[in-house]
């Protein structure tokens, strides 16, 4: 005989809440929400430009996890802005539904004998691994997107591998569990049978499970109002209290809208991007160019309407970038109208990742990509990349580097 005391036995889990039916619900709205975060992450992966190995490659040996890759495009000019408000966004959203659905299910971890047929194997394995992948990726999603690295080692092969094991086994659990949920969500009631999670001996209950939808829903409602303004322009910009660089904007002016990393915090020191010291060396075809600011504002000047949209899931609105060219600074260096190769941009920065990042020529050639020097009719300042930095449509915010001292030009 069971001792009711022991999780073993499903008299110890009384909550009147739990039902195939419940979790039905809640396995339902995961399955269309993590595969649309499971899909704009590997988009988001992609627009890092992750095969121009070693500069812009953080996770080694994805092998055969790279299937996906391919040429990151310029339009349109806020692509990453969406993809990756949405992957940010909605992860944050789900936070709620996922908690209630591992919650619902909570008594099958404890279930005797552990294993009762090689179906039933395969389930347990896979919610080992849906539960730890799923507790990891989120979490490591949630701390990189406000900036919080406590994890060990670099965010990106972490939260890469992780959601590929993640997914795996999200995968196998919503073959082999898919059809019963359904046939749960279309029976009135569906809580009996061998598999059933509502209790032999429910507590008296304090709330129904429309009841406890409704408080999941909400709190997801209630993430999503304080999330999704820092990725979308209009009033709820005003709301995202949560997001990363939360609540009204930094400040007024030209350069009144938000940075992640400041000068200070680069290591740039302000002797080195003195318009007297400061030079731009452009290479390229075994020519050398070096320009001062003064020079860059000679050469023919161009103004791109563009948003900084970061990985962490927060963007500004189009501001006015006005700059040199990136194709008219190949030009320099030897290479003809429209044949402008890839660049390998580096930065004065001494501090930090991504202290160099590679474009492709796609992104070269567009003419909206700029060696910016100004912004909204005003000189960079410090903070956003001055004496001059790189703004290219639909490119992730790291690989629009600021503090920039060398473009070398060529095959990447």
């Amino acid at each position: 005989m069971r001792d009711d005391r022991l999780p073993t036995s499903p008299r110890f889990w009384r909550s009147p809440v739990r039902g195939a039916r419940f979790t039905s619900v809640l396995g339902v709205v995961l399955l269309a929400g993590i595969t649309v975060v499971f899909a704009t992450g590997l988009v988001s992966y992609a627009a890092y430009n992750p095969d121009l190995s070693p500069v812009n490659d953080t996770t080694p040996g994805k092998g055969l996890l790279g299937f996906y890759l391919f040429a990151w495009p310029t339009d349109p000019p806020w692509l990453y802005r969406l993809t990756q408000g949405v992957h940010v966004t909605l992860g944050i959203t789900l936070i709620p539904v996922l908690l209630a659905k591992l919650w619902s299910v909570l008594p099958k971890l404890f279930t005797l004998p552990p294993v009762r047929s090689l179906t039933h194997g395969l389930e347990r394995i896979s919610l080992l691994l849906l539960v730890g992948g799923a507790l990891f990726d989120f979490a490591t999603g949630v701390l990189n997107i406000q900036l919080d690295y406590l994890f060990p080692g670099s965010f990106y092969p972490l939260h890469f591998y992780g959601a590929w094991v993640f997914f795996a086994a999200f995968v196998t659990h919503a073959v082999l569990r898919t059809p019963a949920a359904l046939r749960n969500l279309r029976s009135l009631r569906a809580e009996e049978g061998p598999d059933g999670l509502a209790s032999p001996d429910p507590a008296p209950p304090t709330v129904s499970r429309r009841g406890a939808l409704a408080f999941v829903g909400g709190g997801s409602l209630l993430l999503l109002v304080t999330t999704a303004g820092r990725s979308f322009d209009g009033p709820l910009r005003a709301t995202a209290l949560l997001a990363p660089h939360g609540g009204p904007e930094p400040g007024t002016g030209p350069g009144g809208f938000q940075i992640n990393r400041t000068a200070a915090s680069r290591g740039i020191r302000a002797a080195e991007t003195h318009e007297d010291a400061w030079r731009l060396v452009v290479e390229g075809r075994g020519r050398t160019v070096r320009l001062s600011r003064a020079d860059l504002l000679r050469l023919p000047l161009h103004t791109s309407a563009l948003p900084i949209a970061c990985v962490e899931g927060w963007s500004t609105s189009d501001q006015l970038w006005r700059g040199v060219r990136l194709r008219d600074l190949a030009e320099l260096v030897g290479y003809g109208a429209g044949e402008a190769p890839g660049v390998l941009v580096e930065s004065l920065q001494r501090q930090g990742a991504f202290r160099r990042a590679a474009l492709r020529d796609n992104q070269v050639r567009d003419p909206r990509s700029l060696l910016a020097l100004a912004v909204n009719g005003a000189p960079l300042s410090p903070d956003h990349g001055h004496p001059a930095r790189v703004i290219v449509p639909a490119a992730p915010g790291v690989l629009n580097t600021k503090w920039v001292a060398r473009m070398t030009f060529g095959e990447l």
